[in-house]
């Protein structure tokens, strides 16, 4: 059964697409913008800040699914720079425990709204 999971803790989606959806034991969360839900606006302009709001929307829709980020099986990072790499990686350490996540990360030539990151993760649920 696919269930749509989606809080007011997070950014609501920008587009056609959930803000993440549960089928079996795994959550699927869509990529996150640094997107601030209290005010719907970017966060900031600096990408390590705005990597730290996309991890901060992963964790509340994990919540919202009844699951954490420590369950989190795999992500993928979208930087417009990889010169903010090793910057990123600091604060990406800081929301995950290991074993850490198995990653991707690309370096893209435009992301949504102008953002600097974007990062969805698959999180298990069990």
């Amino acid at each position: 059964m696919i269930t749509d999971i989606s809080t007011t803790d997070a950014p609501k989606a920008v587009g056609p697409y959930s803000q993440a959806i549960k089928v079996g034991d795994l959550l699927f969360v869509s990529g996150q913008l640094p997107i601030d839900p209290a005010t719907g606006e970017f966060n900031s302009a600096n990408a390590v800040e705005q990597a730290e709001q996309c991890l901060k929307n992963l964790a509340a829709i994990a919540k919202a699914a009844g699951t954490e980020l420590s369950k989190t099986v795999k992500t993928t990072v979208l930087l417009t720079d990889l010169g903010d790499f090793a910057e990123i990686n600091r604060v990406y350490a800081g929301f995950f425990v290991t074993p850490f996540p198995a990653r991707a990360c690309y370096e893209v030539k435009a992301l949504p709204k102008g953002a600097k990151v974007e990062i969805e993760a698959v999180i298990a649920l069990g």
